[in-house]
């Protein structure tokens, strides 16, 4: 673990040598918070790595406003009360605004502090509790749950499947949020919510549910999960030999989950941002902006960057631009900023307003399928994508 955390730190020791700004010119801090450690690190050590990466190109490119960008990484130990604890370490340390935690939980313990601290907080986290109420500081990076529970029953509706099982983490706000939005939304799909089931992160055993959800007469499962109960489900529901087709959401679309599932992976729906199957689309901006992450990162780490990077590095292009479209680093004026922003980014392109914190439509995820070990989007999605991609 003490490896990985300095491999991990490496990187913002490097930026000052890499920066070509002047060696007098002021510096930007920037707080990040991630799960380094604990259930979570497979998401934040991937946030982490394109954050640091996003860091390094603009410090080449000349900085921010001129001035050099310090990221500060703080390790929430997949633990909410910590991810207070590293929220109030980095007010201290003077930072400008943070990129916070992939854990739900974590945000939204983290989320009375930034109401009263009114610093921008920038999310890596879909729980749509974030921004419903509107918290006037924060701004939530990947599509919200919600978001996700629309597309996938868009597609749902699309495959002609009127029927639908569900079985959700009842210990993570972010499946909570997704397992509501399935349920309040299907309705007006023509969709019929059949079943749902609930779990904890630290379960092990589907068998049960399993069989209750083959009995429900669904004819799809959607499953809302996060880590180590993800691969456990769908390598149990394998063997059981259901037939039905299986959905997980953007917590599965990365390697972390592909590679421990294994074979039993090959045929299961994965729901991710559109920044996973950038090989699907057509060129254009779209294209490129997910290219700009992409290629350098596969690069540096022999793999394509997962939905975690996506959201990582989206989320510190959005906080720059809205400090450029601000001119400077004042809490209020960045705020105001964000409010009016428009940017096409790996994740898609965002609108964010007053009333919108979240700034990103369902028209951005695409629903893919393992095939050989990969993800490969539907050619509903790919028709679905090259709309908004330029195609």
């Amino acid at each position: 673990m003490r490896r990985l955390l300095a491999a991990l730190a490496a990187p913002l020791l490097m930026f000052p040598a890499a920066c070509s700004t002047s060696d007098d010119a002021e510096t930007t801090k920037i707080g990040l918070i991630v799960s380094l450690t604990g259930n979570y690190a497979p998401l934040g050590s991937e946030d982490a790595k394109s954050v640091e990466l996003a860091v390094q190109q603009l410090n080449d490119a000349g900085g921010l406003l001129g001035n050099r960008v310090e990221l500060i990484v703080r390790d929430d130990k997949s633990q909410p009360e910590q991810s207070v604890l590293s929220f109030n370490d980095l007010k201290g340390n003077g930072v400008v605004a943070v990129i916070g935690s992939p854990f739900s939980n974590s945000a939204l313990a983290t989320i009375p502090q930034v109401d009263r601290a009114k610093i921008p907080y920038i999310s890596l986290t879909p729980a749509d509790e974030q921004i419903n109420p509107i918290h006037p500081y924060v701004f939530v990076v990947p599509a919200t749950s919600a978001t996700y529970a629309d597309r996938i029953l868009q597609y749902y509706q699309s495959q002609k499947i009127s029927k639908v099982a569900q079985a959700h983490d009842s210990r993570s706000s972010y499946a909570n949020s997704g397992a509501k939005g399935m349920e309040a939304k299907a309705a007006q799909y023509g969709i019929t919510m059949v079943a749902g089931e609930e779990f904890q992160t630290s379960t092990t055993e589907f068998g049960a549910i399993i069989n209750n959800l083959k009995r429900s007469g669904a004819q799809a499962l959607t499953i809302w999960a996060t880590g180590a109960p993800a691969v456990a489900f769908a390598k149990q529901y394998a063997t059981a030999g259901a037939g039905l087709p299986l959905m997980f959401t953007g917590a599965q679309a990365s390697t972390l989950w592909l590679k421990p599932t294994g074979a039993a992976a090959e045929g299961v729906f994965v729901a991710s941002s559109i920044a996973v199957v950038g090989d699907a689309l057509p060129a254009g901006a779209q294209k490129t902006a997910i290219d700009e992450l992409a290629k350098p990162f596969t690069t540096q780490q022999g793999y394509p960057p997962p939905q975690f990077a996506a959201d990582g590095y989206t989320g510190f292009k959005l906080l720059a631009e809205a400090i450029k479209k601000a001119g400077g680093t004042d809490p209020e004026k960045i705020r105001t900023a964000f409010e009016g922003l428009t940017l096409t980014t790996p994740n898609g392109t965002y609108h964010y307003s007053a009333s919108d914190h979240s700034g990103l439509t369902a028209d951005y995820i695409s629903i893919n399928v393992v095939k050989g070990g990969a993800f490969q989007a539907t050619d509903w999605a790919k028709g679905k994508l090259a709309a908004v991609a330029g195609g």
